[in-house]
């Protein structure tokens, strides 16, 4: 498949397309529908591309002993860890509320499939924290028959995530080893400058964790983007990839008036008489006035001969010398 996928309906991500942003509202809403839809409205208002939480069916994720277990936590909203998972968990009317929400603000919205298989046919987006390379390959080689529209995110759970542990050079990697599909990032560090350098290296979909208070309680919250730090986060995104540019290295219409009073020639190093063959010992290279040859063309110089004599210091001019050869620069 090409290294693209429709992630959204008409929004393609990979290739050329700009770097997906998914605002992971994820359990922040504090089991609040309010809240959720206030966080909605705020990833949009910051320009992030989709809305994001996740969705658990909880007797399938965990078994009964795991939902019994006392969860005696700060950010516990129950005294076991089935109880403070219900909470935090929205019914799919009210899902279907949110979504309808999202459509109205004019956001993509989407839910972590926990429970889902890749043989629903549907693009997805998978975060690899806490996995090896060894199990990336093997997620790659057990989804890529069965739903070629996916795409693998860098990531680390750890919340908030230290610079040490992030390995941006995980996406390298697994660019090299997935080429056909895209590459993304999803961070747990606090502020925006590891995910701004993602996107450098890469990245085409970037997932942050966002908040309206990061002293809320809730062990994501302190590693979540407040609405500040998103929209320059998107900002920051934006600006890096107009700054990426083109691989082609070339003189630009910007750069014209510095080298109309920088641009260096070719000038004569010592008096060079009519009719000298020039040798490289003649030659050197400074700003000039009027321009002449430029400095790349030093070494077609050699050999050549002077049609007149040129004055120390003076540029070396197209017509000053016989059989001449690259033309100058204007």
């Amino acid at each position: 498949m090409p290294l693209e996928l429709e992630l959204c309906p008409g929004r393609w991500v990979g290739g050329q397309h700009p770097c997906f942003i998914i605002a992971e509202i994820g359990q922040n809403h504090q089991g609040d529908l309010d809240v959720a839809k206030r966080m909605i409205r705020m990833a949009k208002e910051c320009g992030a591309d989709c809305a994001k939480f996740q969705k658990s069916e909880l007797e399938f994720k965990f078994n009964r002993k795991a939902l019994e277990r006392p969860y005696t936590s700060k950010h516990s909203w129950g005294k076991t860890y089935g109880e403070h998972k219900r909470h935090l968990e929205f019914s799919h009317d009210q899902y279907r509320e949110l979504q309808r929400y999202a459509e109205e603000v004019g956001i993509f919205f989407t839910a972590s499939g926990m429970d889902e298989t890749a043989k629903k046919g549907r693009p997805m987006v998978i975060s690899s924290g806490m996995q090896s390379m060894d199990t990336m390959k093997q997620v790659y080689q057990i989804v890529k028959p069965l739903n070629p529209n996916f795409c693998f995110l860098q990531c680390t759970s750890a919340y908030p995530l230290q610079p040490e542990d992030v390995n941006l050079r995980v996406i390298s990697e697994y660019q090299k080893l997935f080429p056909d599909i895209p590459i993304g990032y999803s961070g747990h560090e606090t502020g925006i400058a590891i995910s701004v350098a993602a996107v450098a290296l890469g990245a085409k979909v970037l997932e942050r964790h966002i908040t309206l208070d990061k002293t809320w309680k809730g062990s994501d919250h302190s590693a979540s983007l407040e609405p500040g730090e998103l929209a320059e986060l998107v900002r920051s995104v934006r600006l890096v990839e107009r700054a990426l540019g083109s691989p082609t290295k070339q003189l630009l219409p910007c750069e014209m008036a510095c080298n109309e009073k920088l641009g260096k020639s070719v000038v004569a190093k010592v008096k060079i008489p009519e009719g000298t063959i020039l040798t490289m010992d003649m030659l050197t290279v400074k700003v000039g006035e009027p321009k002449g040859y430029p400095p790349e063309d030093i070494f077609n110089l050699v050999g050549k001969k002077v049609l007149v004599t040129v004055e120390e210091d003076d540029t070396i001019m197209e017509e000053l010398v016989d059989n001449h050869g690259k033309k100058i620069k204007s």
